[in-house]
Formats: structure tokens, sequence, C-alpha cells
């Protein structure tokens, strides 16, 4: 990155291209603001991955520049990747919403880090002042409370992050409205740049009130008979709300299950957004005693998640629960990018179990958090930045978006569709790309703490594609003899007992090999020896298969 002293730059850390790890930063001079820490979640290939942060080395480099971490609302792509920039960058003050703050609050207690981080409350009226750069907030509505936008004050402008929004005029649990006039007023006073969520920039409408869903699930719930299992995002307390009130309102007691779930409905209760009457829930254990019309079930799992308690219920696996006839599974979600095809396995699993399953927009179960095409042309109406950036989607979404703001009138060459690491370098009167910061991929395990390597990742798929086959010799250089072997074992390659002509030709092959190996004047060493025997057996085997399976060799040397 190569920024003039007059200029600003804004790039992004992830969010660019892909749905989730949103993380974008503006930087004047030694000064950074960092807008969100999120995770993505993995597509179907990323084999045994949990999620997938950004590579920080940049903000390491560069840690005494960050004066803050600042937090438009609590889903886990935009929170879930604090813990890890924190466990390598402890110092960063983190400003949230009271919600989101109490989410992120006990990811960092569940790494051990709550004590050595730095927290703080923010509010539609807070103000972070640094030497050079300002943070101010304006209140925005989406399908979590308290959420808000981000205004960072430079020298040449403000930076505008909208963080996911929706213009819902009518949101319920009693959230206010967004606060046109404070965008108005940015939009007079001089905006930048606006990096704005393009989530829907291919809806050409705007997206249905919270409330008209509601409604749709209040009636839905008041007409079943059964048992129900209500299955929605932990932090979605909109939904949360709606359900226990249908609850409520039918006579109906209330289980929860999975963790998450729990802890979104503690928060919630403490923070004073879920007014639940008492004796509403009850234990995990007594819902199994009531009649099937006085039982209702929250839990998570609605994305398909294989350990969440809905997988485990569909597939018989929950120590408390099963489905039996006469259940209905309300889905009120719609599946995250990548997760279409764990969903409708989920589904079909659930209606091989004698369930009902309510699912999907001609149920009005849900709706978008996300503004689409109207609510973005508002946003830029409202704002009026001299420059634009579409943030938070795929790369069509990107594209779709600034056409968008085109046609309100922005200048072409004022658009921009960035890649992570890419720096866009900005005054009120120039605008130019001044270098890319490299930022790959990092994937945590499912043991939720551990980094994983993207060449591990490969090293699965062609496990699970292709199989693996190992090689196990012991030879003599000295007397320049094979002692035994060489054994071929395949797993998930071919089956032996019906592959003998392969696995002999191969054992030949590598015997051969072996055998030259041991015939040089200089000796190969180990790495070099494997190396061959790789080369070899997978060129022979692709002839024979045209599969390239993983080759694992073993080499005993006698001494």
């Amino acid at each position: 990155m190569k920024l003039k002293n007059d200029e600003v730059g804004i790039f992004a850390i992830g969010g660019l291209g892909e749905i989730g790890r949103n993380m974008y930063c503006v930087q004047y001079q030694d000064e950074i603001i960092i807008m969100d820490c999120g995770i993505k979640f993995p597509e179907d290939g990323e084999m045994g991955i949990n999620y997938i942060i950004s590579d920080y080395s940049y903000l390491i480099k560069n840690r005494e520049k960050i004066k803050a971490l600042v937090v438009t609302h609590g889903h886990e792509d935009h929170i879930g990747g604090i813990p890890f920039l924190l466990k390598k960058i402890p110092e960063i003050p983190v400003y949230a919403t009271p919600f989101a703050l109490a989410l992120i609050r006990g990811k960092l207690d569940e790494h051990g880090i709550l004590k050595n981080s730095v927290l703080h409350e923010e509010y539609e009226d807070t103000v972070l002042q640094f030497s050079k750069l300002s943070v101010t907030f304006f209140r925005t509505t989406h399908s979590i409370p308290d959420t808000l936008g981000i205004a960072v004050h430079t020298p040449q402008g403000t930076v505008i992050f909208t963080g996911d929004f929706k213009f819902d005029l009518t949101p319920v649990m009693d959230q206010p409205a967004p606060d046109f006039q404070k965008m108005a007023k940015l939009g007079e006073e001089g905006v930048l740049a606006l990096l704005s969520d393009s989530t829907n920039a291919e809806v050409a409408t705007f997206t249905k009130s919270e409330r008209f869903v509601a409604k749709s699930l209040h009636n839905i719930i008041t007409g079943i008979k059964g048992r129900i299992i209500f299955a929605t995002f932990a932090s979605n307390l909109y939904r949360v709300s709606t359900a226990i009130k249908a609850a409520v309102a039918t006579g109906r007691k209330v289980a929860i299950f999975g963790r998450s779930m729990e802890n979104g409905i503690q928060n919630g209760i403490d923070l004073g957004y879920l007014d639940i009457p008492e004796g509403t829930i009850v234990e995990a254990f007594e819902i199994n005693k009531l009649p099937p019309e006085k039982a209702m079930i929250l839990c998570t799992g609605s994305q398909g998640e294989p350990l969440a308690a809905l997988s485990r219920i569909a597939d018989g696996s929950h120590r408390q629960i099963s489905i039996k006839p006469g259940d209905t599974v309300i889905f009120s979600s719609n599946p995250i990018p990548g997760n279409t095809t764990s969903v409708n396995h989920l589904i079909n699993k659930l209606y091989e179990a004698g369930a009902d399953v309510v699912h999907g927009k001609i149920h009005n179960v849900h709706t978008s958090g996300h503004g689409g095409q109207e609510e973005q042309k508002m946003m830029i109406e409202l704002t009026k930045p001299e420059y634009f950036i579409p943030v938070h989607g795929e790369y069509r979404m990107q594209v779709i978006h600034t056409e968008t703001a085109q046609a309100t009138g922005m200048a072409k060459d004022h658009t921009f569709v960035l890649e992570n690491g890419d720096v866009l370098a900005l005054t009120k009167t120039s605008s130019r790309i001044a270098g890319k910061i490299q930022i790959p991929d990092v994937f945590v395990d499912t043991s939720s703490t551990s980094e994983v390597g993207d060449i591990v990742v490969h090293d699965r798929k062609i496990l699970a594609e292709e199989g693996l086959v190992v090689v196990v010799a012991t030879i003599d250089y000295q007397h320049q003899r094979v002692l035994a072997g060489p054994d071929i074992l395949s797993r998930g390659f071919v089956y032996m007992r019906e592959s003998t002509d392969l696995i002999t030709a191969a054992q030949k092959h590598i015997y051969h090999l072996l055998r030259v190996e041991m015939a040089k004047e200089t000796k190969s060493d180990e790495r070099e020896l494997k190396k061959n025997i790789i080369e070899t057996l997978q060129d022979f085997l692709y002839s024979r298969t045209e599969r390239r399976p993983m080759i694992l060799p073993m080499i005993i040397e006698k001494k």
C-alpha cells in the first residue's frame, strides 16, 4: 500500500466477492478504523472446515495504527472473527451495541480471552474521537436488534459503512425505525465514500417488513394442532419473540434446544428485548410429558448444520427428542449461500420421519434482513456520496449494485468493484488504486480453535475424491536389496480384492524403481526417494485408472 499524506485508504480484509467475512478498514496517515470482523461459512468442498476467516497479517504489522474495531451488529459474518483477531492483537478496543456485545463476550469467554479484552458499548449517539479520525453512528434496521451504520469522519470527508440494512418502517419488538434524518445530515455535510450492503442487489423491490412475517407466523402457528418445532437463527430475536408470543396465545409451553439458542434468549431477556411470561419456558425433559398441542420446541439448525439440534432430532440421534407423526417443523430462515444442499437434505429427512415441514417464501415465514434495489437507491440518495463501493456480496451482486448507483446519477468512474485487499485511495477530488494487500484465506477446523492451511484442505479434497494409496517397503541400500514389499494398501481408491492385477503391476513398478534408486552412485535422501515414488506411482495409476489418489510412501531402511 502506498498512500499519499492527504489520501484516505479504504480496503476490505474480507467481504468482497463473497457472502460473509465482513471486515472493512479506513486508514488515514497513522490511524486505522476497523469496521466489523466476521467469518464465512465453508462451501461443500472445504472438507472438515468449520468456517473461514481472513489473514490479519497487515493489521498485525500495523497494530500501533489501529484505533478501534467498531461493530454494526451481532451476526456471525460480522463478529465471528473477533476472537481470532484479538488473540493476535489483544489491545484493540472493541465497540459494539449491547446485544452484539453480549454475543461477543460469550465468544471471547469460550476462547479464554475475555479478561484481556477491551470492550465498550456503543449507541447511535456515541462519538469516538481520535487525533485525525472520528467515528459516529446512525440507526438502521436488520434481522437482529441493535443495528447501526458507521460513519468514519476524515479530513477529506466521511466514509460510511451501512452494515447489513433494510428500511423497515414497522419494526417489531419496539425497535426504532431507521434514522433517515441523520443519514441525510451526513449527506449534506459531505460523504466521501459509501460502502453499501449488496446482498439483495438482484432484488428489484423493497424488502418486506418483519411485522409482515410476524403476522404470517402467528397465523400459521395458531392453526397447527400437533407439536411444533420452530427453527431459526439464535440471534434472530424477532422470530424468537414471535414464536414465543404465538405459543403463549395458544397455551403452549416452550422448550429450548441448542446452546446458542439458550444464550441468545438469555441475552434477550437480560437486555430487556424479550418479555416472556413466567412459566412459559420449561426444561427440555418436560416437553415430552406435554400433549402435542401444548408443546413448542425452539431450536437451532435451520441451516442444516450436522451437529445442531434440529439435525440430530431429524436423524434420531438426539437424546431427548425424536420426530413423531403429527409434528410440524417451521424453518423461519432462508439457506445461507452454500447451505442449500444441506438444508434440502434435512427437510427430506424430516419428511421421511413423518413430520410436516413449513418453509420457503410461499408460506411467508421469512423475510430478508437486507434491502432490495429500492432501499439501496434510497441509501445513495440520502447520503449523496462522492464515491461508491458495493460491499458484502458476490461479484455479480457488486456489479449490479454499481449499476443501481449509476442509475441514481453517480458517474461510472466514481463507482468501484473491488476485491479483498484492493486499496482505494481517495481525496475529495481524486481516486486511484494504491496497491493490494495479500489476504489469503485462513481455514478454522471443527475444533473451532485451530487454523488449517489451504494445503491441508486441498489434501482432504483429494482424499475424498480420489482416495489414498499407501506404499510400504523395507530396503537395504548397502546390499542393494528390497528386503520386504513393496506392499500396497488402498483406501477409497480401488477395492483391492477386485483389483489384484492393478495392485500387482503397481508393486512391480515400485520394485523396479527401488532397485534403480539403490543402484545409483549417489544415494538419494529420504525426501527425494519418496518424491520419486509418488510421481512414478501417480503417473502409473493415472495411466490405468485416470485417477490421481494421494500416495503415502513408508520406506524403512535397514541400518
